[in-house]
């Protein structure tokens, strides 16, 4: 997932990005890290959060945009 490389681009630590969606920094650097997988909820929470379609997030495109 790509949830790392868009946190860090946007220069958000785990902490921060942890804050926001309600959830804990440990969480964060597991999903970062693949030893946790997300589930749908929390796909779409990354997603609205970075401004990315979900596909981009799941490395399935490279195409970041959103299709609404």
């Amino acid at each position: 997932m790509r949830l790392k490389k868009l946190r860090e681009e946007r220069k958000i630590s785990q902490l921060k990005l942890a804050m926001d969606l309600d959830l804990n920094q440990n969480s964060v650097s597991r999903y970062e890290n693949g030893q946790r997988q997300a589930d749908y909820a929390l796909l779409i929470k990354f997603a609205d959060y970075f401004n990315v379609s979900i596909d981009y997030l799941l490395e399935r495109t490279d195409n970041p945009k959103t299709n609404y």
